[in-house]
């Protein structure tokens, strides 16, 4: 019988990680070693992508009103400032709740660009996918939409591209007529997609007194929901402190019920009066803001009261994200 002669590889060359390029999760390595995208030069790449981003937001301006439009607030759009200017042929960019048709970003026939906000994302860092479907949106021909993808692991995130010192000033709308230049001249079919959307609307104001706390209408009453910058172990101190002693509430009728953990911040809600507007509770709001940072500002061991305020709140605690 014939030996097998031993079978020689010619050398590969040799890739630093740098000039690997991105290839199907199940084909083999561009980097020769035999063995899959997914188990080798992907898997970084893979678990960048899939890391959960607790404060996606943090470091941008108006952090907690990000949280609030993302969550909470049906329709409101936001001026955003780049680094560096806008690029040619972009006369400007808006960030906004909610684009037609769930878009994740449209150019529009002027050339300016709206970015949606509250999309699926298929990252676990939103700041990211959203730099990403910017970025898109400045290089897309103008009357187009920009459609969703993944974003790359090393891709940059919002933080990079927009100014750190640049205001950031929603402004709520009753409705979706934003999404048009001229909604009164729209066809009928965008006339009725914005009836659609128009109808499903809770009704939302901002607070002017205070900072990212939004008061809203509902059936059977209204609410204030308050996102706040405080770290959540030391704000539901402060709200046991003041829960405990009687001074949590914004006013005859109202109530401190709970709140929301969104995008690692602490979401206060309080349930209102169906007669207490918007316009009732700001001065309520800032008289709360007064009391809430004289709690912040303690540092006693919680009481026995305190403390079971405090597991009541953690008990109605609800996560959105």
């Amino acid at each position: 019988m014939a030996k097998k002669r031993p079978q020689t590889k010619a050398a590969r060359p040799q890739l630093t990680d740098g000039e690997i390029p991105v290839v199907g999760a199940r084909e083999p390595c561009p980097c020769g070693s035999g063995r899959r995208y997914k188990a080798c030069h992907g898997k970084a790449a893979a678990e960048a992508v899939t890391e959960l981003v607790q404060r996606p937001f943090e470091g941008l301006p108006g952090e907690c009103d990000w949280v609030a439009l993302r969550e909470l607030v049906p329709a409101a759009t936001v001026p955003l400032t780049l680094k560096g200017g806008l690029p040619e042929g972009v006369p400007s960019v808006t960030l906004a709740t909610v684009l037609p048709m769930a878009w994740p970003a449209l150019r529009r026939d002027d050339g300016s660009v709206l970015l949606g906000l509250q999309n699926d994302t298929a990252s676990g860092d939103i700041s990211r996918d959203l730099a990403d479907t910017l970025q898109r949106a400045l290089e897309a021909e103008p009357g187009s939409p920009v459609q969703a993808r993944r974003a790359p692991a090393d891709g940059p995130r919002l933080q990079d591209l927009l100014d750190p010192e640049g205001a950031f000033e929603p402004v709520v709308h009753t409705g979706f007529e934003f999404w048009v230049p001229d909604a009164e001249n729209a066809t009928p079919e965008v006339t009725a997609s914005l009836e659609r959307a128009n109808a499903a609307a809770i009704p939302t104001v901002r607070l002017t007194g205070v900072d990212a706390a939004y008061w809203c209408e509902t059936p059977e009453k209204n609410h204030l929901r308050w996102v706040m910058p405080h770290p959540e172990e030391q704000l539901l101190d402060a709200l046991a402190r003041l829960h405990a002693a009687g001074r949590s509430s914004l006013g005859e009728g109202t109530r401190l019920v709970g709140s929301f953990r969104a995008h690692g911040l602490t979401v206060p809600v309080w349930d209102l009066p169906r007669e207490m507007g918007a316009q009732d509770v700001e001065k309520p709001a800032a008289e709360f803001a007064e009391r809430l940072a004289e709690a912040l500002a303690s540092d006693a061991p919680l009481t026995a009261d305190e403390r079971r305020a405090r597991g009541g709140l953690t008990n109605r605690q609800v996560t959105l994200s």
